[in-house]
Order: structure tokens, then C-alpha cells, then sequence
């Protein structure tokens, strides 16, 4: 199965502010991994009274204290486009440094439509339920993990829902936007197109499943040997994940089932 081309970049310099967009300048976490990259983007949007700092990272003194060192000004805002550790863990260290306003989806603070230092909230659900992509009048999105540049995003039940995940992208795919700054790796300049191809991969990815399903009865497992086949195994729990979670949206279409312990088409 053909993959979005994802995109690449050399391992960026820690501790040190890059400039990605006007106004906004990318700083990367420290914590590398099959999931993350070269580690969670932090972004720090320069206001007219201050900056607002954007997924403040894991819980690491040395990110923590690097945002406070390259911030130049005082940090006035801080949203989370997702709770998930590595975005969110470094939000009560850099919240208590700073006495900054917080601001997210899961206590109500922002959810759709709200706005924060310029930026517009659209929530994004699928990859978590309170995600949240941020948008700019000048066609800027911070994408969070909705969209990513180095890999497509992980949909794990029964937080996540690939049916809202795929709905979330073609929300996007309505916009003009033309640039996004995503949780993880590079920026994206031809967003549109990306988000088409990761859309595409996973409407074919879910068209594999059905096809192999009304073939035979298949577990979660030996889905994911037939549509992984050279997987890394260090992501066999991501991949189990967003093929249950593929699973499930065909079950509630009424496409699939589960009987003693396999699934089937319907």
C-alpha cells in the first residue's frame, strides 16, 4: 500500500527557538522516539503584550527551562492542542514559572470557535477526543497531532475514533489554509495535498481491511501481519490500535462484526 510522502529533516538543535512562520517561532523537546520524532514541537507565538507558548512538552526541566529562556518576553498564554503526555506533562512547571492563563479543550477553557491570542480553536477529534488544531487568518494551522509531518497520526480506542479522525481530516481538506505547523516534525507548505494523501491511506487501508475480512475471519493480530508486513515492532501497538479502531467504524456502519474473538464482514 502506498504511503503520503512523508516528510524528513536533519535531528533540529535543542534548546534553541527556530523561526517557522511569522510571529512563530518551533521549539523541539528532547524526546525522540518512534512516535515523536525528533521530539514534541513547542511553539512560541509572539503577541503584542507577550508570547503564548503552544504544547509546553514532556515533563523536562531542561524543555521547560528552555522555553523560558528563549521566550524573551513574558508568557502570557498557554494551550494544549491535546492532553496527552508528551504535549502536556510540562504545562503545571511552565504554568507555575510564568503565572500564565491556560488554556484547553478538556476543562472547557477552548473548544470549538473559542479564540486565544489570535488564533482560532477547531476541534479536532480522533486522535484524542480533546484535540484541538489552531488556526490563523493568514492561513497558519498548528495541526498538533491531527496532522503530522513525519508520520500519520495514531488512532487508539476507545479515546480515539477513526470515523472522527477521518471526519476531522476532511474538515481540514475544506480550508485554504497553506501552511501547517504540526506536533511533530517539519513544517508541511503544501498542506492540502498532504492531508488528501493521508486521507486517501486511510480510505484504503480501511478498503484493505473489508476486502481481506470478506476473504475470512481475521483477529486484530493477524490483520495487522497481513497489512504490516515489515513493521517495525517497536509500532505494533499503534498499528493494532488504528486497526481496531478502523474495526470499530466499520462495526458501527454496520460493515463488520465481532464473534468469538474475530472479526468478519457483515
Amino acid at each position: 500500500m502506498s504511503r503520503p510522502d512523508f516528510l524528513s529533516e536533519a535531528e533540529p538543535p535543542r534548546g534553541v527557538a527556530l523561526n517557522v512562520a511569522p510571529g512563530v517561532r518551533r521549539l523541539v523537546a528532547a524526546n525522540p522516539g518512534p512516535m515523536t520524532y525528533h521530539g514534541t514541537n513547542t511553539y512560541l507565538v509572539d503577541g503584542p503584550d507577550g508570547v503564548t507558548v503552544v504544547d509546553p512538552g514532556p515533563a523536562d526541566p531542561a524543555h521547560v527551562q528552555a522555553i523560558l529562556s528563549v521566550t524573551g518576553r513574558p508568557v502570557r498564554h498557554i494551550v494544549l492542542t491535546h492532553g496527552h503526555p508528551d504535549h502536556a506533562d510540562a504545562l503545571p512547571a511552565l504554568a507555575a514559572a510564568t503565572g500564565a492563563e491556560v488554556f484547553r479543550h478538556a476543562d472547557g477553557t477552548l473548544g470549538e470557535g473559542g479564540s486565544v491570542a489570535g488564533w482560532t480553536a477547531l476541534h479536532t477529534p480522533g486522535h484524542a477526543a480533546d484535540h484541538l488544531c489552531l488556526a490563523r487568518a493568514d492561513g497558519t494551522v498548528l495541526t498538533g497531532d491531527h496532522v503530522m509531518s513525519f508520520s500519520s497520526s495514531v488512532v487508539i480506542p476507545p479515546e480515539g475514533d477513526m470515523a472522527a479522525y477521518m471526519a476531522g481530516l476532511r474538515r481540514l481538506l475544506a480550508r485554504a489554509d497553506t501552511l501547517y505547523l504540526p506536533g511533530h516534525g517539519p513544517p508541511i507548505a503544501a498542506p492540502r495535498p498532504f492531508t488528501a494523501a493521508l486521507l486517501a491511506h486511510r480510505e484504503r487501508r480501511e478498503a484493505d481491511i473489508v476486502a481481506l475480512l470478506r476473504a475470512a475471519p481475521f483477529s486484530v493480530a493477524d490483520l495487522v501481519g497481513r497489512l504490516y508486513p515489515d513493521l517495525d515492532p517497536r509500532l505494533s501497538r499503534a498499528a493494532g490500535a488504528s486497526v481496531l479502531a478502523h474495526l470499530l467504524k466499520l462495526g458501527a456502519e454496520g460493515i463488520a462484526g465481532k464473534r468469538n474473538g474475530v472479526w468478519h464482514a457483515l
